[in-house]
C-alpha cells in the first residue's frame, strides 16, 4: 500500500475522484504490474505544519504500515508566502517520523513562484533536495513538472492540475515511485 500524503494537489482537487492523482497513480502501477493500492493522504489547503499535526493519526488510519508514503507537501506554505524555515522544519519532523518508524518515503518537491522573489525561491527549493538527501530518501524535483506552466493542463483556478494534468504527472512521477518501491 502506497499513501500519498499531501495537500490539494495529492487531494485531486477540483476533479471526481477517478481523475485525482492517487487513483490514476494505481491504475498506473497496476498497468506496469505492480498490485498497488494507493490511499489518499491529501488535504486541500495543507501546510506542511498542518501535515506534521496529521502524520500519526492518518498512519494511524491507514490500518497498517504504508509500503511507501509520498510526501507532497509545501505549495500552500510558498502561496502564503510563509517563512521556508518553517517548512523546512516541519517536513523534517515529518520526515524523522517516518524513518523512526521504518516506512520507506519519497520526498516530492515543490517550485516557488515567481514573484516572490529570488532570496525566496533559493531558500524554499533547497529545502526538498537537502532533506531528500539527509533522510537518504529519493527525491522527485517537482510534482507538477511538465504541467505547471501549460494553461491546458490546469484547472480555471490557475494552480490545479486538471484530468489530463494529472496524467501527465502520474506518466512523469511513476518511474520515481517504481523505484522507491523497489528500495
Amino acid at each position: 500500500m502506497i499513501w500519498a500524503f499531501g495537500d490539494s494537489l495529492t487531494a485531486g482537487y477540483g476533479l471526481p475522484p477517478a481523475d485525482g492523482f492517487p487513483v490514476r497513480l494505481e491504475q498506473a502501477l497496476r498497468k506496469s504490474g505492480i498490485a498497488a493500492t494507493v490511499r489518499n493522504g491529501g488535504i486541500a489547503g495543507d501546510t506542511v505544519a498542518q501535515g506534521r499535526a496529521r502524520l500519526a493519526w492518518g498512519l494511524r488510519g491507514l490500518g497498517k504500515k504504508p509500503d511507501l508514503v509520498i510526501v507532497e507537501l509545501g505549495a500552500n506554505d510558498m502561496l502564503r508566502g510563509l517563512p521556508p524555515a518553517a517548512a523546512d522544519k516541519n517536513l523534517d519532523l515529518i520526515l524523522a517520523e517516518l524513518k523512526r518508524r521504518q516506512i520507506r518515503v519519497l520526498v516530492v518537491g515543490m517550485k516557488a513562484a515567481p514573484n516572490l522573489g529570488e532570496e525566496y525561491r533559493r531558500g524554499f527549493e533547497s529545502i526538498f533536495p537537502r532533506l531528500a538527501r539527509k533522510y537518504r530518501d529519493p527525491l522527485y524535483p517537482f510534482f507538477l513538472d511538465g504541467v505547471a506552466a501549460d494553461p491546458r493542463l490546469i484547472q480555471a483556478d490557475g494552480r490545479h492540475p486538471n484530468a489530463r494534468g494529472v496524467d501527465i504527472v502520474v506518466a512523469r512521477i511513476l518511474p520515481a515511485v517504481q523505484a522507491a518501491l523497489r528500495t
